[in-house]
């Protein structure tokens, strides 16, 4: 098995994969966003219901409150508002475009990571491509995507030998979560299970403690 290229710009600490929720309004997303950043290992921007400018003025303010809080902040699926807004990384999808046109343009520091979702074929792929981390899942049924295939927990162990930081994502919960981590999950990628949460900040904290990780 290939190993990929090592990683020439930031990485990734262990921990918690934040999610922005669907949001019309940037600033009310910030609102909710801003608390967690101190439980927060990576954030990412993704908001399906924003038109193309509140999207941008979303990220534009994530971006900069991320950097005040030494957080990555990353943009799904699109790498040129990545690029213009001077994300960390972008992640992409199966129809996202390739990962060398995101290298490109975004430069050798950018975090790269792409969605494996049950497929070690694509793992593969995406690692020898230049992937700087690789997403599976959905591991358990997501609110979020309901119909999104299913993944198998041994695809996390399987994975091992690519020497990349792998992400769990789908129906996670502060009670299934150590079940990843223990499978060797880098980060665990949550959306409802926190911002739907009565108390947010408590849930990002039970989600640092599969860690092992003391809350900020």
């Amino acid at each position: 098995m290939s190993k990929p290229r090592l990683k020439r710009g930031p990485t990734l600490r262990k921990g918690l994969y934040l999610v922005t929720p669907d949001a019309t309004d940037p600033s009310c997303l910030r609102e909710r966003v801003l608390p967690l950043l101190p439980f927060t290992a990576c954030l990412q921007l993704r908001c399906k219901s924003m038109g193309r400018e509140r999207l941008r003025e979303a990220a534009s303010l994530l971006r900069a409150d991320c950097r005040g809080a030494g957080v990555p902040f990353i943009v799904n699926d699109d790498a040129r508002l990545a690029h213009e807004i001077g994300a960390d990384g972008v992640h992409l999808g199966e129809h996202d475009g390739a990962i060398a046109e995101a290298r490109a343009l975004l430069g050798g520091n950018a975090i790269i990571g792409a969605s494996c979702y049950d497929d070690m074929g694509r793992a593969l792929d995406a690692a020898e491509a230049g992937a700087d981390y690789l997403a599976f899942g959905a591991f358990f049924p997501s609110p979020t995507k309901p119909n999104a295939r299913r993944a198998s927990i041994d695809l996390l162990r399987d994975s091992s030998e690519l020497g990349l930081p792998r992400v769990a994502i789908g129906g996670i919960t502060p009670d299934n979560a150590r079940l990843l981590v223990d499978a060797g999950a880098d980060l665990v990628a949550v959306i409802s299970g926190v911002f739907d949460a009565p108390d947010p900040a408590k849930a990002a904290r039970a989600y640092l403690s599969c860690f092992d990780i003391e809350n900020a």
